[in-house]
């Protein structure tokens, strides 16, 4: 019976405590009060710092002598088509000069085996010896800091010559070449003086040499040395060949095993890199039996661009050796691919070739040439003969001098090099025959060997870190190597392609607009949504594939892919797409309207485009005023212009480029430099704006000195779309807590070349009136910024004239909440059903300011400040959105980076280690004894990728092997919108043994809701938090083949050099490698001993 009245009285309390639970409600009426009291406040608060009414009245005021024009999309496009074609026509007519120079200057030469040549080295200027006079080829070369230039140190009246680490600097064609192209000199300046936005201009040589203006002091690699060879440069390797098929065979049986598979591999990844986004690849490995190295691409090539030959070096890395080498099969195999290709308008339409890599042909091979290759031969075949031993060099050699190829003996590492590129000579011979100086434009890529580059990865846009190259091959005119087609070497210049995308300005493309340039292949060179770095740890770094992102990875929404089949094609047209967009790193998303505009590039492989947001982006006003009354405004302290902007061009005389674009403005308005080239356009709009915004100023002054500013109103501050901003600070700088906002360091919340301020791109998606406001989180510093948009309206149509705002600190907004959301002890509760009084500050309520977007402006716990909501309270937020009070919007990226431990970062030779390649040389020597030793070229291994990167070059950079991997992915995540139609919501959550009320309503006037909760009924059991992360998308087996090996459209190279009658094919190789110089040998053998004695 005891127990009973016991188990009874539980009953009863749990009863009663659920009972407590379910009573306890949240009155909405109350924080409906609470939200509309806030409101005004924060809203005369908003109104009151920022100004905002005095500047829309101002603008009120001139719409009578303003006028608003339509943009014409069309028209715009092509007159900066134009522009862009005329400043890289420009380029290309300097490096032709350079061409023509180059080949004069050798026409003329007759080579000296013993000239006697002292020149420049850039590794050795400047540099002195121990009684302190200049080492031998490093003389006295005065260098001197140019803006230009990045403000490298760099000689403008001279170039000068770098040779690679392992080609010896006095050869006698080294010399000869190097005296040869000294006529350049005259030519770079000339050039440089003609068109002073020239960057780097140069000439690679075919002998290893490169020649650089202006002239800088070569640095060298970590390891000491100079690994940077222009031969392997995509701008040297485009403009040398044609675009090309290569199937790469390689021999895998057991008698590769060891140091031959080492050279083997090193042979395919370094053939790999000569090839391009025009070119096309399939690696074949075999034994007594064929296996693709990617069983995906079975039976076809695919293109040659960064993404596939990275995965084809890493799935080379793990090839293994067995078996017997059975040749005649593979080589049926890869005589078909190229068949099929060709007879299917497939690849390059142009040179094919297989690579033969293998140290042994002894199979009766005739015959599949007969039935596949002859007579015609339109398949070239090169072979690599691996290893020291020469049984089968005849065999080897027979099948290359039969098939127009050339064959190359690699026995060490360091032959390597030089041997792969004798076919790229080869390939040359029929262009250089017709004297065909095809103009080549490289792809996007990043310049990561010249000194100061890792420092622009934090101080420039992104996406316009990325330069493009202008190249055209030289040959040797003289009549009697005519038949031999001697390739001297190739010329070129670099332009930044943020210098091309200047020429179409940011203040006619709007807050959302923006333009891009695609390649021939639909490879992004320049958009604003590009991405080519990535964080790792705390370092900036080139993604491995940032030069291939296709445009429907940028622009994913069109699906049918109907704005880039256009592009490739180089036509002309417009599209409309509904988009989805994002700013602030991807957390507020935006739907937007978007009206493409796109043209072809004339003369290059490019084409050019540009988005007007339908609406306020296409909607323009234009003003005018005296540059009198203008001038004396735009001279105010407050006031500001885009920095990276062109104003007016400060680049073409060197005078001006210490002028800041403001000072250069008002320059050339007060007629001090009348020759400064100048957008008078945008120049007459900014005095307009200066004139109009001007009452700013003193209106900002006087609540500064006449009244008490309230403490945490720190800076009002207004842009307009002309660049043109406007700033008063209201505190101190020691006692803002924002002291980094609208600095210049904080280039999120400026004008930049790439984008419009973010709090400018908010306010004009926020209704002419209403403030936007949002939280921001600068490594732990929080602050609140509140923006508006201000308009203009002339017969009829209404245009955005810019934006104006505030940022205050936290505690005034917590200042203020916290005051507003207590109710006294006094308060009449008679009429209230619930709580009362109610109160933020009771430990029974959580109560927070959540952003349109979800994220939390105010919570009583600091550290929610800035989170989003889902992460906070995830079962709140989850109703929400079931409610329809918040919606869900996917968004993706295709540019990503995930953790991946399985993969090497990149495919850049990570088994050629010096521990690594130590063990492996110690075997080779144990198996091989004294025949090594007199055989093995110890100097070539000191300069091979044993020892230094076998990637480190002028163009691109690859990473080392990491345990943790970041490599190339597709991710989706979320975002949230709130739906403005529902003002306010309520509910119960039921949470196991507890139920949690809540309160939503919408703050008006406002993107913010406030939320009240019930603090004691933790919910977290049954909702999880709602994280914000990207997830991988991850395909299965088969739809990951398709996409890999899916053709998109693509345009191929107009001109096509694969055959010429009078070319000379028995020069197909066999020489043996160039013995090293002395020197270079015991300086090799000095570091390579002391390596093997440590392993």
């Amino acid at each position: 019976m005891g127990q009973r009245i016991k188990l009874h009285g539980i009953v009863g309390f749990l009863f009663l405590w659920v009972t407590v639970q379910a009573q306890m409600k949240i009155p909405p009426e109350t924080v409906q009060q609470w939200a509309s009291v806030f409101s005004t406040q924060l809203r005369d608060l908003s109104i009151k710092y920022s100004g905002s009414l005095l500047l829309q009245k101002k603008l009120k005021d001139v719409e009578s002598i303003i006028q608003i024009v339509d943009l014409d999309g069309g028209d715009l496009v092509k007159d900066y088509a134009d522009e862009i074609e005329r400043m890289l026509g420009s380029k290309m007519k300097s490096v032709k000069r350079l061409a023509e120079s180059a080949e004069d200057a050798d026409l003329y030469h007759e080579f000296n085996a013993s000239l006697e040549f002292d020149y420049y080295n850039s590794m050795l200027i400047n540099t002195a010896d121990e009684d302190g006079n200049f080492v031998d080829l490093g003389g006295e070369f005065p260098l001197e800091e140019n803006e230009h230039f990045n403000k490298m140190a760099v000689n403008t009246q001279m170039s000068n010559i770098q040779v690679p680490t392992n080609v010896y600097n006095k050869d006698p064609n080294i010399l000869n070449a190097i005296y040869n192209s000294e006529a350049l000199n005259d030519v770079f300046i000339g050039n440089f003086q003609k068109d002073p936005t020239l960057t780097w201009q140069y000439f690679g040589s075919s002998t290893g040499f490169f020649r650089i203006y202006p002239g800088i002091k070569w640095t060298p690699d970590t390891n000491g040395v100079a690994a940077f060879d222009c031969r392997n440069r995509n701008w040297y390797i485009q403009a040398a060949t044609s675009p090309k098929d290569i199937i790469i065979m390689v021999d895998i049986s057991g008698s590769m095993k060891g140091l031959k598979m080492t050279i083997a591999k090193h042979t395919i990844n370094t053939i790999l890199d000569t090839l391009g986004e025009n070119d096309f690849v399939n690696v074949i490995a075999y034994t007594d039996y064929v296996r693709y190295v990617e069983p995906c691409f079975k039976g076809t090539l695919v293109q040659a661009d960064l993404d596939n030959r990275e995965h084809f070096k890493m799935l080379v890395e793990e090839l293994h050796v067995k078996g017997e080498a059975k040749i005649k099969n593979a080589m049926k195999e890869s005589f078909k691919i190229l068949s099929e290709a060709r007879a299917n308008g497939l690849g390059s339409m142009c040179n094919q070739a297989i690579m033969l890599i293998t140290d042994g042909a002894m199979e009766d091979f005739e015959s599949v040439f007969e039935e596949f290759n002859w007579p015609e031969r339109r398949v070239r075949v090169f072979t690599y003969l691996i290893g020291r031993e020469m049984t089968f060099a005849q065999n080897t050699k027979w099948i290359a001098c039969n098939n127009k190829g050339y064959y190359t003996h690699v026995s060490t590492l360091a032959d390597v090099q030089e041997n792969v590129m004798e076919y790229l000579h080869v390939l040359s011979r029929p262009m250089v025959i017709n004297h065909d100086h095809d103009i080549i434009w490289t792809e996007a890529y990043m310049d990561t060997v010249l000194p100061k580059t890792k420092e622009l990865f934090n101080t420039k846009a992104q996406s316009l870190l990325l330069m493009t190259s202008v190249a055209m091959p030289v040959f040797s005119k003289k009549k009697e190597t005519l038949s031999h087609g001697i390739l001297l070497g190739v010329v070129g210049s670099d332009i930044p392609l943020m210098e091309v995308m200047k020429l179409a300005p940011r203040y006619m493309l709007g807050a959302h607009g923006y333009a891009f340039l695609i390649t021939n292949n639909g490879y992004i060179l320049a958009h604003p949504d590009l991405r080519p770095l990535y964080k790792d740890g705390k370092k900036l770094k080139p993604k491995p594939n940032y030069n291939s992102v296709d445009l429907s990875e940028v622009e994913w929404e069109d699906t049918e892919e109907m704005l880039r089949t256009a592009m490739v094609r180089g036509e002309t047209g417009n599209l409309g797409l509904n988009i989805r967009a994002s700013v602030d790193n991807g957390k507020r998303p935006l739907f937007l309207t978007n009206e493409y505009f796109y043209t072809n590039i004339d003369d290059t492989p490019f084409s050019f485009g540009m988005v007007l947001t339908r609406g306020h982006g296409k909607l323009m006003f234009v003003g005018n005023v005296s540059v009198e009354e203008g001038l004396h405004d735009l001279t105010s302290p407050d006031l500001s212009i885009a920095a990276e902007w062109t104003y007016c061009e400060t680049d073409i005389d060197p005078a001006h480029r210490k002028y800041s674009q403001l000072q250069v403005a008002i320059r050339y308005l007060l007629g001090k430099e009348p020759d400064l080239e100048c957008d008078e356009f945008l120049l007459q709009q900014t005095l307009f704006d200066a004139v109009v915004t001007a009452p700013m100023e003193a209106y900002w002054n006087a609540l500064m000195l006449n009244a008490r500013v309230e403490p945490g109103i720190e800076t009002a501050f207004l842009g307009t779309r002309s660049g043109l901003m406007r700033i008063a600070r209201y505190a101190g700088v020691e006692t803002r807590v924002a002291k980094k906002f609208l600095t210049p360091a904080d280039k999120d919340n400026l004008f930049t070349i790439d984008h419009f301020p973010l709090w400018y791109r908010l306010a004009v998606e926020t209704p002419p009136g209403s403030f936007f406001y949002y939280p921001i989180n600068d490594k732990g510093v929080k602050y609140v910024v509140a923006t508006t948009a201000v308009t203009v309206s002339s017969q009829g149509k209404t245009a955005i004239a810019g934006a104006v705002g505030l940022q205050m600190s936290l505690d005034l907004l917590e200042k203020r909440f916290w005051a507003i959301t207590k109710q006294d002890s006094n308060t009449d509760c008679s009429n209230i059903e619930g709580l009362c009084p109610l109160s933020c500050e009771s430990p029974e309520l959580s109560c927070f300011l959540v952003d349109n977007n979800g994220f939390t402006l105010l919570s009583k716990d600091r550290k929610e400040v800035g989170r989003f909501f889902g992460e906070v309270d995830g079962s709140v937020m989850a109703t929400l959105i079931k409610m329809g009070m918040f919606r869900k919007v996917s968004l993706f990226d295709y540019q990503a980076m995930c953790k991946n431990s399985h993969h090497h970062a990149s495919g850049a030779r990570p088994l050629l280690s010096p521990l690594y390649v130590a063990v492996a040389l110690l075997r080779w020597i144990f198996s091989n004894a004294l025949m090594f030793l007199l055989d093995f070229n110890f100097c070539a291994l000191w300069h091979s990728d044993y020892f230094v990167d076998a990637k480190a070059g002028y163009h691109t950079t690859h990473k080392q092997k990491k345990v943790e991997a970041m490599v190339p992915c597709e991710t989706a995540y979320p975002a949230f919108m709130a739906d403005s139609s529902v003002r306010e919501a309520n509910s119960i959550i039921k949470c196991g043994r507890c139920q949690k009320m809540f309160v939503v309503q919408q703050v008006p006037d406002s993107n913010l809701v406030f939320v009240v909760t019930e603090a004691n009924c933790d919910c977290s059991r049954q909702y999880g938090p709602i994280p914000l992360q990207p997830k991988e998308i991850k395909y299965i087996t088969t739809v990951k083949c398709n996409r890999m090996k899916s053709q998109k459209v693509r345009r191929r190279p107009e001109s096509c050099h694969a055959y010429h009658p009078k070319e000379n094919a028995k020069d197909c190789g066999g020489a043996t490698a160039i013995s090293p110089s002395i020197t270079l040998f015991s300086a090799s053998l000095l570091v390579t001993v002391p390596l093997l004695l440590l392993t």
